[in-house]
Formats: structure tokens, sequence, C-alpha cells
């Protein structure tokens, strides 16, 4: 499907509309989340510093990848690492160009900043038992948390604004984990925090499932629906039901399993054909993205990776209109639903 020049034009003006706008908002079905840190394009000027993507409107939150290890905590930034020193006797990164970056992104232009523990090099399968799991947690929130007196804090002063779960292998006595993290951050009086997961999109998720069973309040996740059978390429143009695109599964987990009834669910992409496996084009998304639209859950789209997707030009900005098309609405009949896109405009960010 092709936009129109004026759909473009819309989604430029919105793209350079005040930071207020910026950040997760849980009434929109528009946010965009891009993970940075891991440079998967893997050249070696594909990945810039933090601030460079921070300045596009239409990027709301964005995770940095990863705290790859938790007891014996470990942060990996790819070649933005190159700009940090180790803090002496630990695996840990001394970063004072991502701590600049994080405070201009969030106070100049509004952004979630997430950091996201795990990732597909976490090898330590969680925890021996409750105890040492919210040891751990405590400890992780004081490396990203408001104590910025703590030592050895990757970001220094920056204060993070919560954490996402990319967990991709079984793990044990995680519950306690994010239940200490998810205790900590409500009671902290400094801001909003807010707790997120990345499953894989098969159903129930067995990296993550005893957080998700209903036993931690998530504010989003952001389902992987790539390098699965039930990925976007699964996705059947026009059919009533979708036989292996699952995204209605996770709409139902939403609504009768989550511990947070107000959660959203954010359709998670590759940004390029290097991404990982399933990558579709935007004209194949936009119908896939109204199609996910008739869904309350639906809070929009997560991106894999921010290196990825800069090398993909055009990609960010037609994926975007889908979000917000409005006045030439996309539309499609799908059996007996009627689906057609919203606007995002400023009446839903405030």
């Amino acid at each position: 499907m092709a936009f129109s020049k004026i759909l473009y034009a819309s989604a430029t003006i919105i793209s350079a509309l005040p930071a207020a706008l910026a950040g997760f908002n849980v009434a929109s079905q528009s946010n965009i989340a891009v993970y940075w840190g891991q440079n998967s394009y893997g050249q070696a000027s594909s990945q810039q510093r933090l601030s460079t993507y921070c300045s596009n409107g239409q990027v709301d939150i964005i995770p940095l990848a990863f705290l790859n290890g938790v007891n014996n905590p470990i942060t990996n930034f790819a070649n933005a690492g190159d700009n940090c020193t180790v803090f002496t006797g630990t695996q840990l990164l001394n970063c004072p160009q991502i701590e600049e970056d994080i405070k201009t992104c969030q106070a100049t232009y509004g952004k979630t900043i997430l950091v996201s523990i795990g990732g597909a090099t976490y090898t330590e399968g969680g925890f021996t038992d409750a105890a040492s799991a919210q040891a751990a947690a405590t400890n992780i929130w004081n490396l990203f948390g408001p104590n910025t007196a703590y030592a050895n804090r990757p970001f220094r002063t920056a204060v993070i604004d919560g954490f996402d779960f990319d967990f991709e292998s079984i793990t044990q006595n995680m519950v306690p984990f994010a239940q200490k993290l998810r205790d900590l951050m409500n009671a902290s009086t400094s801001k909003t925090y807010y707790l997120s997961a990345a499953p894989q999109c098969p159903y129930p998720d067995l990296a993550n499932n005893d957080m998700l069973n209903g036993a931690i309040s998530f504010d989003f996740i952001m389902v992987q629906f790539y390098n699965n059978y039930c990925g976007v390429q699964a996705f059947v143009p026009g059919a009533g039901t979708q036989n292996n695109f699952n995204f209605q599964t996770w709409d139902t987990w939403a609504k009768q399993t989550s511990k947070n009834e107000n959660v959203k669910v954010l359709l998670g992409i590759p940004a390029n054909t290097g991404a990982g496996a399933g990558y579709q084009t935007a004209s194949a998304l936009a119908l896939i993205i109204a199609y996910c639209k008739q869904f309350s859950s639906f809070g929009g789209i997560m991106i894999w990776d921010m290196s990825q997707l800069w090398a993909n030009s055009g990609f960010l900005d037609a994926v975007y209109a889908s979000l917000i098309s409005g006045g030439s609405p996309i539309t499609a009949n799908y059996g007996t639903t009627l689906v057609a896109g919203t606007t995002k405009g400023a009446t839903v960010r405030t």
C-alpha cells in the first residue's frame, strides 16, 4: 500500500511537535520503542551516540541493550562502549557520554529511557532463591535508579525511567526479582517509572511466563513478532481469523491474565532484512498495523534495533505514518470487523 505525500507531510509535522508529546503514553496506540546499544547492523559507524536519535520525534521509548549480567552485573553497548571505561574490579562500564545523552534525551526530548536486562547472551539462569533475587534487584536499582551516590553507576548521575526484561532462555526466581524492582519503583517519589518485558510471540513465553502469568504488573510488553512462526510474516491480509500470527492471543493475555488491566502490547518487528527473520516491508506492515488497531491493548510498535533502522531509509517514516493514519485511514475488511486507522494527534498525547 502506498502512502500519499499528504500523509508523509503529516508525519513530518507531528514528528516536530514539542518534547511534551514524547515518551510512553498508556492512552496512545502509536508509541514507538527502538532498542539501542547492540549495533546489530555491524558497521563501525552504524550506531551513533544515543543523543543522535533522541531528536527524532517519532521515537518515544529507547531501551538500552543490554545489562546482560545481573548477579554479577555486566554492561555491553557494542561500539558505544568505546567511549566508556571500566570500573576497577567489575564488568560495569563507566559511561559519561551515555550519562550526558540520557539527560538530554529525557530533559530536552522527553524520551522514556529503559535499561534492558538479559539479551541473547544472558546465561545466569536467574537466581538460586528469592532472597538472592531480591538482593540483586536492590543492587540493580541502586546502579540505575535515583540513588546517584551509589558506587560504580554505569550512567553516573543519570537516572533511567525503568527496566525491560528480555530473557530468552528459562530462568528461576525471576518473580521476586521483578517484584522487588516494581516495589522500589512504586515507592520512589522522584518520577514515574515503567516496567516492560519483551517475550517471544509463541504463547506462553517460556522464558518470561512466571512473571507474565499474573504475578507482576507490567506497564507494557514488547512482543517479538519475528524469529518465530507467529511473527508478522505469518499475517494473512483480509483473513478474519489469523492462524499463526497471534496478536489476538496477546490481547487476550492483556485482558484476562495480566496483573495490570491497562497494560499495552507493542508489536515487535525487525527494522531491516538483517535485523531478524520475518522482516516485512512498510507497505506490508500497514495492513498488519491496521489489523492490530482493533485490539484495545495495542500500544504501538517495538523495533529492533536502532542501527538497522537508521540504515533502512524511509522505513520509520512509513511505519509512523501507518500508526497515525487518520485523515486518509487505512481500511480493511477482516471478516465481520471493519478496521480503520486512528489519529495520533496532540489530543492523544498529553
